[in-house]
């Protein structure tokens, strides 16, 4: 088992153990399309989101990493619009676990890391049920036109899905 102690700005002290393989033995129910490296270098959450925390995760997934350390920048966005909702109506609506206070991202970034908590299944089920917004895409756009619905694109691009498929 790998410790992980992470000091940022949003958890002190906090500590977790990596059980299982970088990148491996997931839930069969949780096949991302996307590494959080991959995502990263794409651009998601405006650049803002891990520009703090990056000790606690391997260097190689911040050198082709889109950041802004100043604000939300939405043109460092895969498809240059803003899909995110502020943690705070994350927080309103009962979406965050106490151990992850970034969101699902992070959760993902952990999980890829090797952790596993009580959470995972709960984490996989929004996993799966944001998969809506692809059928949406795929019955409103034509194959391969990656212009329609960014919005739509971009949020599935936060959540691990690679939409530049449909």
């Amino acid at each position: 088992m790998r410790p992980v102690i992470v000091n940022d700005l949003m958890q002190r002290g906090y500590a977790y153990h990596c059980i299982a393989p970088i990148g491996h033995s997931f839930d069969p129910a949780f096949q991302p399309e996307l590494t959080p490296k991959e995502m990263l270098a794409l651009g998601v959450f405006g650049g803002k989101y891990m520009t703090d925390c990056r000790a606690e995760f391997p260097a190689n997934w911040f050198a082709k990493a889109k950041l802004c350390h100043e604000f939300h920048d939405p043109a460092l966005n895969l498809f240059g619009v803003n899909a995110s909702q502020r943690l705070s109506v994350w927080r309103e609506k009962g979406w965050i676990y106490h151990e992850d206070p970034r969101g699902w991202f992070q959760w993902y970034c952990r999980y890829y890391m090797g952790r596993r908590c009580v959470d995972d299944a709960r984490q996989v089920r929004r996993w799966r049920a944001i998969r809506r917004l692809a059928g949406q895409i795929g019955a409103a756009c034509h194959p391969g036109d990656i212009s329609c619905r960014p919005r739509h694109r971009q949020a599935l691009l936060h959540w691990a899905y690679d939409s530049r498929l449909i």
